[in-house]
C-alpha cells in the first residue's frame, strides 16, 4: 500500500480551515485515503476525508504524518495531498 509522509506546515496545525481544506481535498481523491501520526499502527488510520477525524487527529504544526491509500491514482493523490499539508493554509 502506498505511503507518503508529511510535516504539518499550518501554525494552527490540522484544524479549523486547514483542517477543512484538506479533508475537501481528500474527499475529492479518486481513492480512499488515510491519515495517522507517525509511529501509529496502520490500523489506526483514520478517514482524511473525514473533518471529525482530522479534528481528533490533533496534529499540530510541526507533527508528522503518514498518509496511505490504495488502488488506481493512490500515488498521484499521496502526492498531491502531502503538498497541501507540507503548505501553510493560514498564509494563504
Amino acid at each position: 500500500m502506498p505511503e507518503r509522509e508529511a510535516t504539518i506546515a499550518s501554525r494552527v496545525g490540522l484544524h479549523a480551515r486547514p483542517a477543512s481544506l484538506f479533508a475537501e481535498a481528500a474527499a475529492a481523491q479518486p481513492v480512499e485515503v488515510t491519515i495517522a501520526m507517525q509511529g501509529e499502527p496502520p490500523e489506526e488510520a483514520l478517514d482524511a476525508s473525514s473533518m471529525l477525524s482530522l479534528m481528533s487527529l490533533g496534529a499540530s504544526h510541526g507533527d508528522v504524518v503518514v498518509l496511505r491509500a490504495e488502488g488506481d491514482g493512490a500515488d498521484a493523490a499521496l502526492d498531491e495531498l502531502v503538498k497541501i499539508l507540507e503548505t501553510d493554509l493560514d498564509a494563504t
